[in-house]
């Protein structure tokens, strides 16, 4: 198979997490934990950077906050008009740094006296609209 036929046109040249945050604010509980995910992407000669965040609260128990951050360029050899580009920054862009936020998640939380927790697979498409 030809490599060249399957590759994206969008790139990730780097990935860092910006921000990660665990505080401890008492035993393990039965509360649920509740979070907000957030988005931004910032432009700058056709280098982008896309930055998802999560802020979350087990009542009681602890609050944990993570930040990372894609950098993203396009292939030069495709010409793409700014709606393609824009689909494919916001769309593919969160979809490529969720697992990282997923995994990060999980390892913050899978400390002593707590329960790990593992975010669902996302409809981004639907998490957008909202």
């Amino acid at each position: 198979m030809n490599n060249k036929n399957i590759e994206s046109v969008l790139k990730l040249n780097n990935l860092v997490f910006d921000k990660i945050n665990f505080e401890r604010h008492g035993f393990k509980s039965d509360n649920e934990f509740r979070f907000e995910i957030s988005s931004e992407i910032f432009e700058k000669d056709g280098h982008y950077r896309v930055t998802l965040k999560l802020e979350g609260e087990k009542n009681d128990e602890y609050t944990v906050s993570i930040s990372l951050s894609g950098f993203f360029t396009f292939d030069s050899q495709y010409q793409l008009s700014e709606e393609d580009v824009e689909t494919l920054i916001t769309k593919n862009g969160i979809a490529i740094l969720m697992p990282y936020l997923r995994n990060q998640l999980s390892n913050l939380t899978a400390q002593p006296n707590t329960d790990a927790v593992v975010l669902p697979i996302f409809n981004i498409n639907n998490m957008l609209k909202k």
